[in-house]
């Protein structure tokens, strides 16, 4: 059992008010064009206005892969896990079926990378709120350069062919991390338009270019990598920065981004 470790912290752990909160957020309005997204895993308070924005538009699937950082440095470079999640919500199980279908050239299968790690759980409680009768692949990724992206894309790829699977591709990241508000939007902007582009190349280039701290930069390129497989273009939906709720002079940015085909 994988349990909830930034619960308390990074949203209710009373389920009746983690619920209504997300419920202020996110209305579902279910687009069945939309076949990834970018969404940020911040404290609600700082970052669910955008990331609910973005679950809103999310189709109704069978499964939902989960690609966050691994920011605690635990675990495999390249981690899926096929415990079962609870939130303060409940259960949610892994589709064990679609992880056991990956190639596993360079995903293995180990949990320990997800013991601490809060950028795929914040994102679950969304999903639980907004959708019935799914199943999540997370994906916790250490290895975030271009090539291991593509790599990652293509195991998704493979996998839901021989599975049949509809599935959603969420990338859980933030953008620009501690700058004055003014600052962060100005670089984030840059980032967002190279994200628009659909060439990840240049999404690249700007990012190491920009010295980005974006963290979770390698799987925005694998939802990218796994978008362009599917024709589809990308739209910004929100952005937003912690400074809208808190102190304006060391904010962290959050863009909501779908991948529409």
């Amino acid at each position: 059992m994988r349990r909830a470790v930034v619960s308390g912290s990074f949203y209710p752990s009373d389920p009746d008010s983690l619920r209504a909160q997300i419920e202020t957020y996110a209305e579902k309005n279910p687009d069945d064009s939309v076949v990834a997204c970018i969404s940020p895993h911040a404290g609600y308070i700082y970052s669910g206005r955008t990331a609910g924005k973005v679950h809103s538009i999310l189709p109704d699937v069978e499964t939902y892969v989960i690609l966050g950082p691994n920011h605690t440095g635990y675990g495999s470079p390249v981690a899926v896990s096929v415990d079962t999640w609870t939130t303060p919500l409940g259960e949610v199980e892994v589709d064990r079926e679609f992880v056991e279908a990956m190639p596993h050239i360079i995903i293995d299968m180990d949990e320990t990378a997800h013991r601490y790690e809060h950028s795929l759980e914040v994102q679950v409680p969304f999903l639980q709120v907004l959708h019935e009768d799914f199943r999540i692949v997370p994906i916790c990724v250490g290895m975030q350069d271009e090539e291991s992206a593509e790599e990652i894309a293509t195991e998704i790829i493979k996998a839901q062919e021989k599975t049949d699977r509809s599935i959603a591709v969420i990338a859980s990241s933030d953008m620009h991390h501690y700058l004055p508000d003014g600052q962060c939007r100005q670089l984030d902007g840059k980032v967002i338009d190279s994200i628009l582009s659909m060439d990840v190349k240049r999404y690249y280039d700007t990012i190491y270019r920009l010295q980005a701290s974006v963290c979770g930069y390698g799987v925005i390129a694998i939802a990218m990598h796994y978008a362009k497989y599917h024709g589809a273009m990308a739209e910004l939906v929100d952005y937003s920065t912690s400074g809208d709720v808190a102190d304006r002079s060391n904010v962290v940015g959050y863009a909501g981004i779908a991948f529409r085909i």
